[in-house]
């Protein structure tokens, strides 16, 4: 099973950085998780030339059978438990499942339309390198899940 996340723009802050490589280190008992930055595109001041610029750096690092989920404020919420079903379903699924979090202005229609689905973490506005940790931790409570292990109490 690969799993891959993919994100644009690299993360600044040394605390969020830390928890990042934390999660990453810990999953690496359950999957292959290739952790994927690529540049975000601020340099213009129109939202849709960001979108178009990140869009072309999302799509080349994207097989066209790979399974994609968008992290996405519009998707599907999922508790941790459902979460954890619905991610062993994609592991049986699909050979390749992919992740990917957008940018500040999110994502292109392009990008929209070619995801196979959206996972929102929460209704909550959060800042898009909080968002990598949150996420990390969640896939990785996820594993732990479907393992049987104590990380998740409920």
């Amino acid at each position: 099973m690969a799993v891959k996340l993919l994100v644009v723009g690299a993360t600044r802050e040394k605390y969020f950085k830390q928890s990042e490589e934390e999660y990453l280190k810990r999953l690496r008992k359950y999957c292959k998780l290739q952790y994927l930055v690529v540049s975000s595109s601020k340099n213009s001041a129109n939202k849709d030339d960001c979108l178009n610029q990140e869009q072309y750096s999302i799509l080349k690092n994207i097989a066209e059978s790979d399974y994609v989920l968008l992290l996405d404020e519009n998707g599907t919420q999922y508790s941790s438990r459902s979460f954890s079903k619905k991610l062993n379903e994609l592991l049986v699924n699909h050979a390749n499942l992919v992740f990917v979090i957008g940018g500040a202005f999110g994502f292109s229609d392009v990008i929209s339309a070619r995801s196979d689905g959206k996972w929102s973490l929460s209704s909550l506005t959060f800042p898009h390198h909080m968002v990598r940790t949150v996420f990390l931790e969640q896939l990785y409570r996820g594993f732990t899940i479907l393992n049987g292990e104590k990380y998740h109490n409920d």
